[in-house]
């Protein structure tokens, strides 16, 4: 009698054939990929492929799994990082992202080396793109506490990026303020972050003069003396 069950073979095509059903669970097809490994090639695959929606339903695939099991996306660092220039703004997003959730277990500090590139939106004229981007950068912030002060720079640079409109710009603002906010003590240069947030409690967008002014109340000026500044 065999004193163990056989792991049963998967299909690599059927699977990824899900990702094309409506009503897929992406979140316990990421758990599968998890179980098995093997299906990273699969998954990586139909992300280059050229049908759109499994090909989309792949990239948030390999997000989830970043989130939970970074370890098995790091070996396709590189490929994501040619995603962050593809023409399909949903292939751009997952992959910002996914890549900041690898920061936790990045022992080749490979994001250090593709720091400017992957802010680079933050100045662009996507604010979804920069919007995404900024969100990325409080993630590696917090993993990479030693790159909040780089972090923060281009962080601000909001302030002078130009999008497609100035509205666009107030909601990348608020993007910024809550993304800093996030990292704040490990930044050594907190009154050029204090002063940036100052400046947004006259914004003309609602949402973001709120953030500013709860920025304010958690980070006191006296605070970030104690903090060091």
């Amino acid at each position: 009698m065999p004193t163990g069950t056989a792991k049963p073979t998967i299909d690599g095509r059927a699977f990824i054939h899900r990702l094309s059903k409506a009503g897929r669970d992406l979140s316990r097809i990421a758990k599968e990929v998890v179980r098995s490994p093997e299906l990273m090639q699969s998954v990586i695959a139909t992300i280059s492929a050229e049908a759109s929606v499994p090909r989309l339903a792949a990239s948030k695939l390999l997000r989830i799994v970043s989130e939970t099991s970074p370890e098995l996306v790091y070996p396709h660092f590189d490929f994501l990082v040619t995603l962050l220039n593809n023409p399909n703004s949903i292939l751009r997003w997952n992959a910002t992202l996914t890549l900041a959730n690898l920061a936790s277990i990045d022992r080749h500090k490979k994001l250090d080396r593709i720091i400017d590139t992957y802010l680079a939106p933050v100045c662009g004229s996507r604010m979804i793109d920069a919007a995404n981007a900024i969100r990325g950068a409080a993630a590696i912030a917090r993993a990479k506490p030693y790159l909040a002060g780089q972090m923060a720079r281009h962080i601000l640079q909001v302030e002078s990026a130009s999008y497609s409109t100035p509205e666009c710009r107030n909601v990348a603002i608020g993007h910024a303020i809550t993304a800093l906010d996030q990292f704040f003590p490990a930044i050594a240069d907190k009154n050029q972050v204090r002063s940036f947030v100052d400046r947004q409690v006259n914004n003309t967008r609602p949402a973001t003069r709120n953030k500013a002014c709860k920025f304010g109340k958690k980070w006191p000026a006296s605070l970030s003396q104690e903090l060091g500044s």
